[in-house]
């Protein structure tokens, strides 16, 4: 009798472990110069319990590395696939058939979404989406359900918070689709509704903060400090609880009070803006992880709720047109290392995540400011020269490296240049600006750092040692 009650208490520990794991996962995206092997980034995951990883396309030899290893798939299709998918149905087939269907089978890849889209009825994009979208939906998920996958496999579109507002009132309750898209949006949740698929929704308080420079910063995070908001009765301590319950009052006014909501993005960047910093990004997981795994939900939506964080690693070639931070929302840095303590089953119990395993690193060598030159009218336009084509995000107000001097800056973006190409040392010369070093000239919070090297060039250099292998061995049977 003991030792069972022992087993039933283990196993009740085991699936409490379990649900909490389930409930969150990463977005891993790959605008970056350098990338990690997808073999390092699936350890990774492993390492660390994450169990659910979302994709922004359908890199096959990126989804192949979820082979066997239970980790579950969500792909993406870009927005300019979108015209093509919606307007050609034998299009979608062969995606499907390309993309999905033959990573489907026994041992294979766990794929349970398909993710059409990314934010397509942005503002920014001028509603060059608005006639695609649900076409190239529709059709995904037709071939998808003609291939035989259709009660496995679900198709939704990852959608901004923007496409639904509360009239100018803050309140939830006034919530409702954005007035330019609502017919528009009320078809999609309805058709996601009769396919029994979720509304994916990214929701991010770092933005609202940004964005309003009288945004109350407590009221970003959930530790409960801010002034709370009343509404019908409810106390909102929290940006994303009413901005989430603002959703669930746009899909009751849209006939699908129901629908279920996946958080498909969610996250705080770590630099490149003076509220993007290590201690907020910290006290955002800190909350939202143990939000996730106390499974309250928000005051309208109860219970459990899944959410994917946002994101896995830094990507130095994303664009920076909304901030400089956009580069910097990994949990991981460039090369799979962690930048703090964190508890992804969010019990509180904070420690390191692991970090990446078997990076290779390029020479430790640096570009820096050659400091034996006096005339600096040269200056200017080779360090816009290297930040026009490298990554100085770092370097503005707030940042990690706004505490430079002049010769510091210089050397920052020469070195950041140098790295992204390789350490060639055509990339260090700037009109004999420049000079390397191997001292390190990291400073403070400002880290320099040394490039990986990229996953294509290792996979290169592996196909060349095989190319030049078979050769040998051909030579020696002749």
């Amino acid at each position: 009798m003991a030792r069972a009650m022992v087993l039933l208490w283990a196993c009740s520990l085991l699936l409490v472990s379990v649900n909490v794991a389930e409930a969150v996962g990463v977005n891993w995206g790959s605008q970056s110069s350098h990338t990690l092997l997808p073999s390092v980034v699936v350890q990774l995951l492993k390492d660390n319990g994450i169990d659910k990883v979302k994709l922004f396309d359908s890199d096959s030899w990126i989804v192949t590395a979820f082979a066997g290893t239970g980790i579950e798939v969500m792909l993406g299709i870009p927005n300019n696939d979108l015209k093509r998918l919606s307007g050609d149905y034998g299009a979608a087939q062969e995606w499907v058939k390309k993309n999905l269907t033959k990573h489907l089978y026994d041992g294979g890849v766990d794929i349970k979404y398909v993710a059409v889209g990314n934010e397509p009825f942005l503002k920014a994009y001028n509603g060059s989406n608005i006639k695609t979208t649900l076409p190239a939906m529709q059709n995904i998920q037709k071939a998808i359900n003609e291939a035989g996958h259709g009660d496995e496999v679900k198709v939704t579109t990852p959608l901004n918070a923007d496409v639904y507002d509360s009239a100018g009132s803050k309140l939830p309750s006034a919530g409702d689709f954005r007035s330019d898209i609502r017919s528009l949006m009320v078809e999609i949740v309805q058709w996601l509704d009769s396919n029994k698929a979720p509304f994916l929704v990214n929701i991010y308080p770092f933005l609202s903060l940004y964005q309003n420079p009288d945004f109350p910063v407590d009221f970003a995070f959930f530790d409960g400090n801010a002034k709370p908001i009343q509404d019908k009765g409810i106390s909102y301590t929290n940006m994303f609880d009413a901005n989430f319950d603002t959703l669930v009052w746009s899909l009751k006014k849209a006939g699908v009070p129901k629908l279920d909501i996946i958080v498909g993005e969610a996250g705080w960047p770590t630099d490149g803006d003076i509220d993007a910093n290590v201690k907020y990004a910290k006290r955002f997981y800190d909350g939202f992880l143990r939000k996730i795994a106390s499974n309250k939900g928000t005051p309208l939506r109860p219970g459990h709720m899944e959410a994917y964080l946002f994101g896995l690693l830094d990507e130095d070639m994303k664009s920076i047109a909304p901030g400089n931070f956009e580069r910097h929302w990994g949990i991981f840095k460039y090369d799979g290392q962690p930048k703090f303590a964190m508890d992804f089953t969010g019990k509180g119990n904070d420690k390191m995540p692991v970090g990446a395993k078997g990076v290779q690193y390029q020479s430790n060598q640096y570009c820096v400011f050659n400091k034996d030159v006096k005339n600096l009218s040269l200056v200017p336009a080779n360090m816009n020269y290297a930040c026009s084509m490298a990554d100085c995000t770092a370097l503005g107000y707030g940042s990690s490296c706004n505490n430079l001097d002049l010769y510091g800056n210089i050397s920052y973006a020469f070195n950041m240049y140098y790295q992204m190409n390789d350490q060639d040392v055509e990339a260090c010369v700037f009109q004999g600006l420049a000079t390397t070093t191997t001292t390190n000239p990291s400073n403070g919070t400002c880290i320099f750092p040394i490039e990986i090297q990229s996953a294509g060039t290792r996979l290169g250099i592996v196909s060349s040692l095989s190319v030049i292998a078979s050769l040998l061995v051909a030579l020696a049977l002749f």
